[in-house]
């Protein structure tokens, strides 16, 4: 896995802090999570949007139908998946480092 270093601004680092805190998660698991959840969404709202592009262009009223409607249901999905309940704790293991003599 490789290592990532980003700049927050200090009000959402406290956010994400409290949420670790909370969540008794590592911040590095969270940030983790909430990146490939938004690589997720970009990706499928990018794809919907070249299916409508395409449809679009071919005057294809079906296909553009089925895209808006994908869009939208994948939009409801993704505000249910943000009502998220306390979750059970992930178990995390660190690894000890061994000392040099």
């Amino acid at each position: 896995m490789s290592l990532v270093s980003i700049r927050l601004p200090e009000d959402v680092e406290t956010r994400l802090a409290h949420e670790a805190a909370r969540t008794q998660r590592p911040k590095s698991e969270i940030a983790r999570e909430a990146i490939v959840e938004y690589l997720g969404r970009i990706e499928r709202e990018r794809f919907l949007a070249e299916i409508a592009r395409a449809a679009r262009d071919r005057g294809d009223t079906e296909a553009l139908s089925v895209a808006a409607e994908a869009l939208q249901t994948d939009n409801e999905a993704l505000a249910l998946s943000e009502q998220r309940v306390d979750e059970p704790k992930t178990p995390y293991r660190t690894r000890k480092r061994k000392t040099r003599r």
